[in-house]
């Protein structure tokens, strides 16, 4: 393929005399209704990621002639794709690069009509790069978790949008409630109220799908954010609205998989971008066969190649177009949407190599960024098997975290056994235990549900006293705690269907009664665990105690005791979910020794280290300052 640039003085004096020869047979003008579109839509100055694949679409690209490029990139190569309604565009652009609007002309033959030649052009804004760089997630970091069809309603003008398949109906199940990104907004300061320290929307591009479109796990647009929701400017917005709350923004991407309505679907680029089976075939879910040193090719061919859904089709990673189309992607979110995380789902399903050039990218760019992956698996061996902190992968991922449903297991069944030799309260300090085989646990995010997970409250059977002792755990032990929308208000639900556990918040909808927002209309117990959630959350942002130490105690008689502390601050952690009335303290003199009192820190009484605690039997959970 021959191409110009207009810094080469050779390939422009070529390019003109083609042109020149063939300006009698152009037919038409350039027009909107004619031009190139391509991923991504444009780039930014200074980064340090320059070399770019195009994908353009808009026309036959295997019929072009010359490309005649007006900026200061380099153009590399072109190729038409396997789909020749495609084309791959190869661009450097120069390392000091100023903002400035790019052009490419196309020139086509049109064999079927008298060799005529059409021209067709794209524009291709490199714009400059914000000031902003992303600060990634710490341990002392308090995630909130929204779902933006479900929180609050900004915008009805928004709520049905031609040519997107469903609308608002909010009586319906696994329906569109009309939630959106104005609604967070404008509720922001209440997020910040409790002392949040970073917001996760659940995903927010495009998802238009006949069905199921609310929960946003089927992408249908790489590059725009569901109209329904709001605009990309209106993601920037958010971002740099909470950026100037102190909080910081969490973005949830899916690598796995698209929606079978996504344009490249539709109309595939290359069909080796996607896994096809003679006959449809689910994944198997079974991520341990990854590792398995005993497991079957066909088994780990399942799991990383099998759909997750029949309309979400399963991506080839392992095809080098399609992996650097979705890097480039997370590249260009977080420079046009400020963002400072990235929760990837599916986490083991994605090819695994992958995976780790992709998060290797994304922090060669952006030095302080935090990945974290969705591990939805048994065993902690094959939960840190994904992560860079463990020693055995024959490859360094990259992956800062992973959600730890190893701890969410132990909490939300420990709650609910009776105390045995390892049940209840030891089987969560039984996990934990296991830590040794992270370099760094504390950056696994931890929880006590989610959008995929029946509401806490529900699984501990509403059991008020285990709600505030797996919350006291949840803000208290190490890792970034993750807290779900409403579950300060005790929300429940079981996910059958998961749309019971992705309910509206009461108050983001005009004419609620009940309004969660101002605390109108709510029972006593909604208030006092509110109250209850509120304190915690500040005792934890104040005391920055997410990077402490911690120090455990095998729990006895149902009572579990632990520290976290550093060269400054002790604080003594005990959970009683037995009928112990007298904690003996004297058990704990390791770290006890040489301290004279202790100072409850949600209602401040004070105890002497040296005489045993008359523990209040309404109590499940309680922090002690250490003197």
């Amino acid at each position: 393929m021959i191409f110009s640039q207009k810094n080469n003085r050779l390939e422009i004096a070529i390019t003109s005399a083609l042109i020149l020869g063939l300006t009698l047979f152009l037919c038409f003008p350039i027009s909107a209704q004619n031009s190139i579109q391509c991923d991504p839509p444009n780039w930014y100055t200074h980064t340090q990621y320059r070399q770019l694949d195009l994908l353009v679409r808009g026309m036959d690209f295997s019929k072009i002639l010359p490309i005649q490029v007006d900026g200061d990139v380099k153009l590399i190569s072109f190729k038409p794709m396997a789909n020749p309604q495609y084309g791959l565009m190869k661009i450097e652009i120069p390392e000091n690069c100023p903002a400035q609007n790019v052009t490419f002309t196309f020139l086509i033959k049109d064999e079927a009509i008298h060799n005529k030649v059409y021209q067709r052009q794209l524009s291709f804004p490199i714009l400059k790069r914000s000031s902003f760089e992303p600060a990634g997630l710490t341990p002392n970091d308090l995630i909130y978790m929204i779902y933006p069809d479900r929180f609050a309603n900004g915008l009805s003008s928004n709520d049905s949008v031609p040519g997107l398949y469903q609308g608002v109906k909010r009586d319906g199940q696994k329906t569109r409630h009309g939630g959106d990104i104005q609604g967070i907004m404008d509720h922001l300061d209440y997020v910040q109220s409790i002392h949040s320290s970073a917001v996760w929307l659940n995903p927010v591009l495009e998802n238009n799908e006949p069905r199921d479109s609310y929960h946003g796990y089927a992408t249908t647009d790489s590059y725009q954010v569901d109209a329904r929701l709001g605009s990309n400017d209106d993601y920037l917005k958010f971002s740099r609205a909470c950026h100037s709350k102190n909080m910081k923004v969490v973005w949830d991407v899916i690598f796995n998989h698209w929606g079978n309505e996504h344009y490249l679907f539709q109309n595939i680029p290359d069909s080796s971008w996607f896994h096809f089976y003679p006959n449809f075939t689910k994944t198997n879910y079974r991520a341990e066969t990854l590792m398995d040193p005993y497991g079957s090719d066909m088994d780990r061919d399942r799991m990383s190649n099998g759909w997750f859904d029949q309309h979400m089709p399963d991506l080839n990673q392992q095809n080098p177009d399609l992996a650097k189309y979705l890097i480039q992607n997370s590249l260009w979110w977080v420079l046009s949407g400020e963002i400072d995380a990235f929760r990837i789902d599916t986490y083991s399903y994605p090819d695994q190599q992958f995976m780790a050039d992709l998060n290797k990218a994304l922090r060669d760019e952006f030095p302080n960024f935090f990945l974290f992956g969705e591990t939805w698996v048994q065993s902690a061996p094959v939960q840190a098997y994904f992560t860079e902190q463990f020693k055995n992968t024959p490859f360094n991922s990259y992956l800062n975290g992973v959600t730890d449903f190893q701890l969410y297991f132990a909490l939300t069944k420990g709650l609910n056994e009776n105390f045995g030799w390892e049940e209840g309260l030891r089987r969560i300090q039984m996990t934990l235990a296991q830590d040794f085989i992270y370099s760094q646990p504390s950056s696994n995010v931890t929880f006590l549900d989610n959008h995929d997970l029946s509401r806490f409250y529900s699984v501990i059977n509403k059991d008020y006293k285990k709600w505030q002792a797996g919350l006291g755990m949840l803000m208290t032990l190490r890792g970034i705690p993750c807290v779900y929308y409403g579950t300060e208000y005790l929300f429940a639900g079981y996910t059958n269907p998961d749309d019971l556990v992705r309910q509206e918040f009461n108050g983001g909808w005009s004419g609620d009664s009940k309004n969660f927002f101002t605390q109108s209309n709510i029972s006593a117990q909604e208030k006092d665990a509110f109250a209850f959630y509120q304190s915690l959350a500040q005792f934890r942002q104040q005391s920055k105690l997410g990077a402490m130490k911690l120090k455990q105690f095998v729990p006895e008689d149902n009572v579990y005791v632990y520290f976290r502390y550093d060269d400054k601050d002790m604080y003594m952690v005990i959970v009683n979910l037995g009928t112990e009335r007298t904690i003996r303290l004297d058990r704990f003199n390791e770290m006890l020794n040489g301290k004279t009192k202790i100072t409850n820190v949600l209602d401040g009484g004070s105890y002497s280290c040296k005489k045993p605690i008359e523990w209040k039997p309404e109590n499940s959970f309680a922090i002690f300052k250490v003197h």
